[in-house]
């Protein structure tokens, strides 16, 4: 059973990533992708929370970046060559929502985290997601705009109520 997330984690991370870049160097890039790695895991982890969730949407696919592309006003993303650009076949629109959310709003993070650490995904192994939770000074800087709650905001939008229901539930979204 194909139970791992991996493809879909490394594409949704890197079309945040590419949306919204860091504007320093190597090093500010470097944090930037890990920010976007933790925050897309842990909605990942919130979407597809079995073994067989996982191994299903390894099967189906998770739909490609397309209405994303278009959201974030890259709607020719692909160009010509569509071999270059396979990878946004694995972006998951709903993680990548999700995962925008958790980057502009620390407190839903931390339940988000919170909600991972009792699942099976962290079962064997205990995940921790700092950059994610409590960024520090130089995370803040790297991911600017990542983490801009009105640049996410179409992005956001998208997927919002769900992540909403499933961490607060009873909550008015």
């Amino acid at each position: 059973m194909l139970a791992d997330l991996s493809p879909l984690i490394a594409a949704t991370a890197q079309w945040l990533t590419c949306a919204y870049p860091s504007g320093g160097g190597a090093l500010a890039s470097a944090l930037c992708e890990v920010q976007a790695r933790q925050a897309v895991t842990v909605a990942a982890w919130l979407r597809y929370p079995t073994p067989v969730d996982a191994a299903l949407v390894g099967m189906a696919g998770p739909g490609g970046s397309a209405r994303l592309d278009w959201l974030a006003g890259a709607d020719d993303a692909t160009g010509q060559d569509l071999d270059a650009h396979a990878w946004r076949t694995w972006v998951d629109e709903v993680v990548a929502s999700w995962a925008a959310c958790l980057l502009s709003d620390p407190e839903l993070a931390g339940l988000a985290v919170a909600a991972v650490a009792e699942g099976s995904h962290t079962a064997t192994t205990p995940a921790a997601f700092r950059r994610l939770v409590a960024p520090d000074e130089s995370d803040r800087r790297a991911a600017a705009l990542l983490r801009h709650p009105d640049l996410l905001a179409p992005v956001t939008a998208l997927h919002q109520d769900q992540l909403m229901n499933l961490l607060k539930p009873g909550q008015p979204v």
